[in-house]
């Protein structure tokens, strides 16, 4: 991670966001590099920073979630083309958590899918070149559509005060806003669209500026309304992000995995008429079945110190029979939680192993996620 000393050590063959001089001004701490842009990652302590998200709220600049957006008379048909989730009753205003998978049934990545218009969409993306993917597919058809990053930038706006804050910054009319689905909207001449989305298991907004010479402008309008009612500058958390058991894009998948280890199955429609970029390799896999699954489990010891993401093995014995792809101590469980692949045979609630984690060996035992909120509720404003 490259800790902000000198604003001169920020390669210049990494994008900077549109709130790159506003997180420097909040005294962001530390980036790391995501979709070829710098994203804040330290705002000082995460700990603190999670107790914000989950007390208070939190303005995150998200920007690298680029957008790939599909335009065109056959947008429709492209998009489907691109995910097994069927697509068939997606409208205007609404948003699709979907996946995008290769002609081996491997994820390529994990967007949020949303309709602006009727022949036009936006793929949300985590951290791999989407954009490449979508220009590559174009080239090998006839479909009529128009493949681009369009000058969008996402801000989050996460936490139970989220709804106040957003409310006094532009008007009751917030509520109208669906689980799901956003709205377009000018706020003092800024071009945005809002959805009810977010990458943080808590309840919480999505603001995208469509106008990328406005973002200091739109944060400090933001935080100067806000940070009376409770809102603080922070970072995506890795705590709370594993608490709701959310994915996390090369972490804990990757071309490698496909949809049903994820345990995916019900964003895979193998049913549906309409053809799709891996439809016929992950027939083969569902008929074939898995050998593997995505986990959660409770790990034994003393705090971790800080979250991982790199992968562990899981011994059985001496033998390694799975991988921890995510790990963190939860303040609010006042345990150790993970996430990771193991054997179907002993994927079972209760099943125990061992890993090696800061080096010490500790027991683990698999057990129901998400760790929290496991019906999503407070994402969902229930």
């Amino acid at each position: 991670m490259i800790k902000n000393k000198n604003i001169h050590t920020f390669g210049t063959q990494i994008r900077k966001s549109p709130f790159f001089k506003s997180t420097l001004n909040e005294g962001c701490a530390g980036f790391s590099v995501y979709n070829h842009m710098y994203i804040p990652r330290s705002f000082g302590d995460p700990v603190q920073n999670y107790w914000n998200l989950v007390n208070e709220a939190i303005l995150c600049d998200v920007s690298v979630e680029r957008q790939v957006q599909i335009e065109g008379p056959d947008a429709h048909e492209f998009v489907q083309m691109l995910t097994p989730r069927n697509l068939s009753n997606i409208y205007i205003g609404q948003c699709k958590y979907v996946l995008i998978v290769n002609d081996d049934g491997g994820i390529i990545n994990d967007p949020v899918l949303l309709r602006i218009a009727d022949d036009k969409f936006w793929l949300s993306i985590g951290d791999s070149d989407v954009l490449l993917w979508a220009k590559g597919v174009k080239v090998n058809n006839n479909l009529n559509v128009k493949i681009t990053e369009p000058d969008v930038s996402p801000l989050q706006l996460q936490g139970p005060k989220s709804l106040t804050i957003m409310k006094a910054i532009f008007g009751d009319w917030i509520e109208e806003i669906k689980y799901y689905h956003h709205k377009e909207y000018i706020f003092e001449g800024i071009p945005l669209i809002i959805s009810r989305t977010g990458w943080s298991s808590e309840f919480g907004f999505e603001i995208f500026l469509r106008d990328k010479t406005c973002g200091d402008r739109l944060w400090e309008k933001i935080m100067k309304i806000g940070r009376p009612l409770g809102l603080h500058p922070g970072h995506t958390s890795t705590i709370r992000r594993i608490e709701g058991a959310m994915l996390s894009y090369v972490a804990d998948m990757d071309m490698n995995i496909n949809p049903f280890e994820l345990g995916l199955d019900r964003l895979v429609d193998l049913e549906m008429k309409e053809k799709f970029i891996g439809k016929d390799a992950l027939i083969d896999i569902k008929n074939k079945g898995i050998e593997k699954i995505f986990c959660g489990f409770e790990i034994d010891g003393p705090p971790l110190k800080d979250p991982s993401d790199e992968h562990i093995d899981i011994l059985s014995g001496t033998n390694v029979i799975g991988k921890i792809t995510s790990s963190v101590y939860s303040p609010r469980l006042k345990k150790n939680i993970g996430m990771g692949y193991l054997p179907i045979k002993n994927s079972s609630i209760g099943f125990q192993a061992n890993a090696n984690l800061e080096n010490i060996y500790r027991s683990l035992v698999v057990i129901e996620k998400p760790f929290y909120d496991p019906k999503k509720n407070i994402a969902k404003g229930n």
